[in-house]
This record gives C-alpha cells, sequence and structure tokens, in this order.
C-alpha cells in the first residue's frame, strides 16, 4: 500500500517522514513545492494520473498557508493555497477513489466559550488565515466523500519554525519575556499528530472502521489545557533556563490577525473511534525538548 504525503517539507511532514521507518509494510512517497504545486489544477490532476502504478491508497495532505499574521497582507495566496489547493487535491484524490487525510486548525473556532469544542460546534474564524481553512474544509468535504478533516492546535516539533524553537532563541538573549495568558489551548506535538494519522489508516486498512465512517470532521491536540504564557514556562522549567516569564492580555500584545481566546479541542470522537490514546502535552514537550538537545 503506498501513502502520498503532500506538503511535506513541512512540520507535519517531516514528521511523517521520521516515522516511515516504523511502517515498513507500506510505502510512502513525498512530496512538496515546486515539484507538486496543488494550487496548479493542471499540475495535481496529471500528476495522480501519472502515479496510478504507484497505487497510491491514502493521501495525507498537510500542505497550507500557515503564516496567521502575514495572511492578514497576502489573503490571495491565502486562499489559493488553503481553499483552492485544497480543493484541487481533494477533486483529484476522489477521481482516483484516494480518501484524503486533510489538516485544519482549531482557529476556526473563535466563539466565546468555556468547555472544549466538538466537531460539530459552531464555527467563527475571525482571522484571513482561519477564514481560508474553514473554506478548504468545506471544499475538501464537498469534493471528497471520503476525506478526514483533522483539525488540530499550537502545533510544534524539532522542524521549522515554531512556538518552541521561538521560546529557546528569545529565552537565550534577553532576561525576561512577556507572553500572553488569555488565550488557552492545547499544545499539539506533530509526531503525536502524525502518528495518530497513521493509526486511524491502520485501523481503516484493518476494517476495523470504514472508510465512509471515518469521512468528516476530527479533533486531535495533545491532552491537558494551557495558556501560552503557561507553555512558555514550562518550555524554560525544564531545559532550567534562567529567563523569566510575564503574563500579560491579548490587548497589550496587538497581532494583525485576531487569535481565539479560548480553542480547547474535544477529542471524544477520535479516541472513542479508533482507540486512540493521546499524550499529555507537557510529556511530549519534554521529549521534544531532550530531541533538541541531541
Amino acid at each position: 500500500m503506498t501513502i502520498l504525503v503532500t506538503g511535506a517539507n513541512g512540520q507535519v511532514g517531516q514528521c511523517f517522514r521520521q516515522l516511515a521507518a516504523r511502517y515498513p509494510q507500506w510505502r510512502f512517497i513525498f512530496h512538496d513545492y515546486p515539484e507538486l504545486d496543488i494550487t496548479d489544477g493542471r499540475m495535481v490532476f496529471p500528476f495522480f494520473r501519472v502515479l496510478r502504478d504507484d497505487k497510491i491508497k491514502w493521501c495525507v495532505n498537510c500542505a497550507a498557508y500557515t503564516a496567521v499574521d502575514k495572511a492578514e497582507s497576502e489573503p490571495e495566496k491565502a486562499r489559493k493555497i488553503n481553499v483552492t489547493g485544497a480543493k484541487n487535491l481533494a477533486e483529484a484524490c476522489a477521481a482516483q477513489g484516494i480518501p484524503l487525510v486533510h489538516l485544519s486548525t482549531d482557529y476556526v473556532y473563535h466563539n466565546r466559550q468555556n468547555t472544549p469544542f466538538r466537531e460539530n460546534d459552531p464555527v467563527s474564524p475571525k482571522s484571513v488565515y482561519a477564514r481560508t481553512k474553514l473554506a478548504g474544509d468545506r471544499a475538501v468535504l464537498k469534493a471528497n466523500a471520503l476525506a478526514m478533516i483533522v483539525r488540530t492546535s499550537w502545533v510544534y516539533s524539532e522542524f521549522g519554525n515554531n512556538f518552541v524553537k521561538t521560546m529557546l532563541r528569545l529565552g537565550a538573549e534577553r532576561p525576561q519575556l512577556n507572553v500572553v495568558f488569555d488565550q488557552i489551548g492545547t499544545p499539539t506535538y506533530a509526531p503525536d499528530l502524525a502518528g495518530a494519522i497513521l493509526q486511524v489508516i491502520q485501523k481503516i486498512e484493518n476494517k476495523e472502521i470504514t472508510s465512509e465512517n471515518a469521512s468528516g470532521i476530527w479533533h486531535y491536540s495533545n491532552e491537558g489545557v494551557t495558556s501560552w504564557y503557561d507553555f512558555a514556562k514550562a518550555i524554560f522549567d525544564i531545559k532550567k533556563m534562567p529567563c523569566g516569564v510575564n503574563p500579560i492580555e491579548t490587548k497589550d500584545y496587538p497581532t494583525p490577525a485576531q487569535r481565539p481566546p479560548f480553542s480547547l479541542l474535544n477529542k471524544t470522537k477520535i479516541k472513542t473511534a479508533f482507540g486512540i490514546t493521546i499524550p499529555y502535552w507537557r510529556d511530549s514537550l519534554e521529549i521534544c525538548l531532550r530531541n533538541l538537545d541531541v
């Protein structure tokens, strides 16, 4: 069985590269821009036809425009990748009968509530990034009946640019940092997310659940709840770095894009359907920090 991973040079895509060795029974094909520009339908559809002999059974789309603040000044670019690209990929997969796993975001939930969001809760995106991701989710579900949307939050890893690596860099340069305490959610370690998706695929391939019953929207993040302030504190505590962290309100740290004040995800659905055990966020953070020391 062959699994195609698009956006393979991003954080989650590189985690799939790492995990591939644990699944020797599967073949993985990794592609990213410019060899596969998902925004260009003239490239996407012929690409799948060329790969027909590879017998692709699954596609996991990790490609996305994720520069949240920059998207406010580049709305067309964000829409081209997050909507048009996602739609092209979903349609091309549907034409070949291939299920698509498409990654999305907690930022689509920008409602005032104090209980974790479930998959059928109302959405209210407030930024260009969030609106384009939501439009992409809807386009994917409309184009491919076997598509799975996996919404996640606060992704970090040993790869690329992310909050953990930014805190480590700034913490080494400055004696104190100001970090918002009134945005609540859960960090997600990208290898945990990639591993969970592969578990889902394995369960479906083992016929423990059908592809039809696996379609739709799912949530995945690590377990637990925290704020960006507490996340930063945990990084410095684990690393025993002397950098101080001052809690500030969102209004004291204005950004071009609005962030949800509360975007905690309820993972009951994915845990129940697929029997997945999700690690606690701080345990996964410790693993990431150890790996960054190597």
